[in-house]
């Protein structure tokens, strides 16, 4: 039962955070291109990175935090699909170059991320 609390409770947090964390972004930098997801997306990058590293180097995280942060917080947080959905949407509005500089971004700058919070989690 504490399993699926976690996620839950995890989850849900994360849900939260990505719609509050994007539509802050939107007001910011306005809605001609999908920054909310892009920011969401690479930060949540970040954030995993950081996790996995106290997780996996620093054994700091035990698995229900594990649950409750990495798969529950992650999972819910970032939004891969609606990435693909965004940029499948500038496509088919004849905008190709936003469609994939929108992936390529975020991949890129996802995995960079990543790395880096990795890395942070290891010199903490």
């Amino acid at each position: 039962m504490t399993k699926l609390f976690n996620l839950i409770i995890g989850g849900a947090a994360g849900t939260i955070a990505r719609y509050v964390l994007a539509g802050a972004v939107y007001r910011f930098a306005g809605t001609s291109f999908p920054y909310g997801t892009l920011i969401v997306n690479v930060s949540g990058c970040f954030i995993l990175g950081f996790l996995a590293s106290l997780s996996d180097k620093k054994f700091i995280l035990g698995p229900d935090a594990r649950l409750l942060l990495m798969i529950g917080f992650c999972g819910a947080f970032t939004t891969f699909s609606t990435l693909i959905f965004e940029s499948d949407n500038l496509l088919k509005n004849g905008q190709a170059i936003r469609a994939f500089t929108n992936i390529f971004a975020s991949v890129i700058l996802g995995f960079i991320l990543f790395r880096a919070g990795s890395l942070l989690g290891e010199i903490i």
